[in-house]
Parts: structure tokens; C-alpha cells; sequence
């Protein structure tokens, strides 16, 4: 097995063409799962003992913040231990600095919601023009007091005593269905949440893991506040957001072979192997277990007869928002091409993606289409190497690492380093698989 990547500087990769890709992983922690545990581990009694926590900084991040208010966070090997506040955060002495992290920064702003003082909530200048004006509209309907930048951070929380609401989601969000959780849970009365499209529900399983009661009725999700939270011991699966650049890589060449073992397989989540098979992939599922809610399995992928295209909208659209970048960086490839629409979303997060996507996919000779809210890529196009600009956003730089193995010539991905944000490990497992 030879490595199809070279590093020429230490913020460039390169490329090469690779043959096929095959081999096993098992992935570092589901970064959206490892965001509430850090969380809820921090605030709740007790010590709790997190394995496999994501080994992304975004993660790191929210722990960061919640030391910064009192929690104790030590690390024993790959087991992270978190003594909690017990649902009394300490004031912290500077800003809460949630680096590239609009997880940390939105979810965190409901827990502190409730909390006795002043947070402020700083990051970097890609997190500086994220849209935060989504929580503070119900956080100040519960009574909170928030300060933005022009509906951007840095953002100042002032804490109040909380009231229950019941609210319906303008967007799809998990983040915001946290924050409003998360200040629930806190408040007098019972608060109530009502998404028109579901959106990922490991707030929910983690909030029950700790020890809190909700209840769904439908579309609409409740949570009394007033309740304790206890420590926990959890293993955190692998991360489906990571593993669809290699799901994704799998499907570029006929005899590829690649197992992932204890991945996570949340329902919510698992829209994206639906779609692999979709396009080609053969997937089969060889091991499933469940921990406090979340399902984890091993799974096996190989690709059919051919790389067929997909058209991706409406509520899929924003279950995949994440996955996005990639399916669409493969979309030449296919036989049929991939439409992408009702994913405006993209365009606010740590990059304009839509944007970006489209200029990289024309930097390596393709034709694509943008629209406001996605793109249309048509298929049986045929890639060249290309520079490839990142916009530091680390979906971005992996997304066109996975194109460049099927391009002709070599590909350098600018910004290459952006991918430490959620996956440390990438460039060096993608070498380690990809065939020459």
C-alpha cells in the first residue's frame, strides 16, 4: 500500500491519482456527539469518563470553555475525564474562546443562558460572520439577555432567571434546538420545541444518557426544566461526517474495499449511507450495538457496476448539509450528474460552500452550475489536477482530496491544514488507503 499524498508545504497537500482504495478504519469520535457529552459532562455532578472523544479542535473547544467555567477535564490515554459543575458555572475570568466552533458557541449560549452573570463568546475570524441572530430571538423570548455584533459574534450572554416557551424552528437546526434544550432545562415550566424537519437528535439521547426526561409527541419535543444532570461513562462512535469522505472515496473505483468499524449509525444521521447506496455503493452492516441511545456498527463498502448520479432537496438536503461538499466534488464522476438544491445553509457556514465548490470543481476543468441554494454538476466529466483553494474550511480541503484521486495529474489543496478542525488524522489515513 502506497501513499497517494505528498506534502510540498506545511499548509499544502498533493494529490496524486490513485488506482483504488481499500482498507479499515475506525474513526475518531463523532464530533457532534463529543461537542454535548463535553457539555453536559461539564455541568453535570459527578466525574464523567468520555472514550473516543473526537480528536477535532471545534470539540476540544467546547471542553475548553467549559474548564474556562469550572469543569475539571483531565486526559488518561484515549479516555477524557470531566468533573462537573453541578449545574453551577463559574463566572469565567476572559472571553470563551470558541475558536472555528459555531457548535461550541451557539449550544453554549443556552447553557449559560440561565447561569448568574456575563459570558462573552469569542472566536476566529471565520466564526466571527456565522449567523448567531437564530438564538438569541428564543433565548430572549425565555428572558436571557444577548448582545451581537450585527447578528454576529463576538456575542455577550447576559444570564437571567429563564421561563419555559414553546417554539417552532424557522430552520432547520440542531444547534439551535440545543440552545433552546439546554436553557429548557433550566427554566420554570416546561419548554416545548416544534421542528418541521427533523433534525440529528443527539442533544435528545444526550440529555437522557445524563439523566434528564423529555418527551416527543410528534414533531414537538419537551423538556421540564428544574432537572440534575449525573455523570456518565460513554464511548463515543466514529464520526459519519468523517466518514463520507471515505464512503465517498470508495465509490470512485470499481474493486474498492473499505470496512469501518463502530461507526456511528444514529438514524438521523445515516442518510448518508442511503445515499451511497443510492449512487452505487454496496453497503452491508456487519456488527450493531447501542450506548446510551446511540447506535455504533461496523460496516463494509464496495461499489456496484457503476457511480450513478443523485438529486438531493428538501428535507435530505438538510439532513446531508455536511456531506454536501463531497457528494458534489464526486458528482463529475457519476453517470448522470447530482443536483443540489434547498441548501442555502451552506453558504453560512465556515465558508460560502456553494461558492467554493463551484470555483474548485471549475479549477479542475469541470462544468457546473451554481444556484442560490445549491448547484447542478452534470455527469461523465472527466477531471484534470488543479490548485485547489480550501477558504481554510476543512470540508472543503477534504472534500477536493477525495475528487483529486480519480483527476488526471496531481492536485494541491491550499489550505490544507483547515482539515485539523474536525479530522487530525485525514491526509495521513487517505494515504495509507488510496492504491497506486
Amino acid at each position: 500500500m502506497s501513499s497517494a499524498i505528498h506534502t510540498s508545504a506545511s499548509t499544502t497537500q498533493i494529490i496524486r491519482p490513485a488506482r483504488s482504495l481499500r482498507g479499515s478504519l475506525m474513526l475518531p469520535g463523532d464530533k457532534s456527539i463529543s461537542h454535548r457529552y463535553a457539555m453536559l459532562a461539564g455541568f453535570a455532578e459527578g466525574t464523567s469518563l468520555l472514550t473516543n472523544f473526537s480528536t477535532g479542535a471545534d470539540p476540544h473547544s467546547s471542553l475548553a470553555c467549559m474548564q474556562a467555567m469550572g469543569a475539571k477535564v483531565s486526559l488518561d490515554g484515549k479516555t477524557i475525564s470531566v468533573t462537573g459543575t453541578g449545574g453551577a458555572l463559574k463566572h469565567p475570568k476572559g472571553d470563551l474562546d470558541c475558536g472555528n466552533s459555531g457548535s461550541t458557541m451557539r449550544m453554549l449560549a443556552g447553557l449559560v443562558a440561565a447561569q448568574h452573570g456575563t459570558f462573552r463568546f469569542v472566536g476566529d475570524e471565520s466564526l466571527t460572520v456565522r449567523p448567531m441572530e437564530r438564538i438569541r430571538k428564543p433565548l430572549e423570548m425565555m428572558g436571557a439577555h444577548i448582545d451581537l455584533t450585527d447578528g454576529h459574534a463576538p456575542m455577550t450572554v447576559h444570564g437571567r432567571k429563564l421561563k419555559a416557551i414553546d417554539f417552532e424552528t424557522p430552520i432547520a437546526s440542531a444547534q439551535v434546538k440545543t440552545a433552546v434544550l439546554f436553557a429548557g432545562l433550566q427554566a420554570e415550566g416546561m419548554t416545548s420545541i416544534a421542528e418541521r424537519v427533523r433534525t440529528r437528535d443527539h442533544s435528545e439521547h444526550a440529555l437522557r444518557a445524563f439523566g434528564a426526561k423529555l418527551e416527543r409527541k410528534g414533531d414537538r419535543l419537551s423538556i421540564a426544566g428544574g432537572q440534575k444532570l449525573h455523570a456518565i461513562d460513554a464511548t463515543v462512535p466514529g464520526d459519519m461526517s468523517s466518514a463520507a469522505f471515505f464512503l465517498c472515496a470508495a465509490l470512485l473505483f470499481e474493486d474498492s474495499n473499505l470496512v469501518l468499524d463502530a461507526l456511528g449509525m444514529n438514524p438521523t444521521r445515516a442518510a448518508m449511507l442511503d445515499v451511497i447506496s443510492a449512487m452505487g455503493g454496496v453497503v452491508k452492516v456487519l456488527d450493531m450495538q447501542e450506548q446510551h441511545g446511540e447506535m455504533a456498527g461496523t460496516i463494509q463498502v464496495n461499489r456496484g457496476r457503476e457511480l450513478r448520479g443523485i438529486d438531493i432537496s428538501g428535507a435530505l438536503a438538510a439532513q446531508l448539509i455536511d456531506e454536501l461538499p463531497v457528494i458534489a466534488a464526486i458528482a463529475p464522476y457519476t453517470t448522470h450528474g447530482v443536483k443540489i438544491r434547498d441548501a442555502r445553509e451552506l453558504r453560512v457556514k465556515e465558508s460560502d460552500r456553494i461558492a467554493l465548490v463551484v470555483k474548485n470543481l471549475r479549477a479542475m476543468g469541470a462544468e457546473v452550475t451554481e444556484h442560490e441554494d445549491g448547484m447542478d454538476v452534470p455527469g461523465g466529466q472527466t477531471l484534470h489536477g488543479g490548485v485547489i483553494d480550501s477558504g481554510l474550511d476543512h470540508r472543503i480541503a477534504m472534500a477536493f482530496s477525495i475528487a483529486a484521486l480519480r483527476a488526471e495529474g496531481e492536485t494541491e489543496i491550499h489550505g490544507a491544514e483547515a482539515a485539523g478542525i474536525s479530522f487530525p488524522e485525514f491526509f495521513d489515513w487517505l494515504g495509507e488507503l488510496a492504491i497506486r
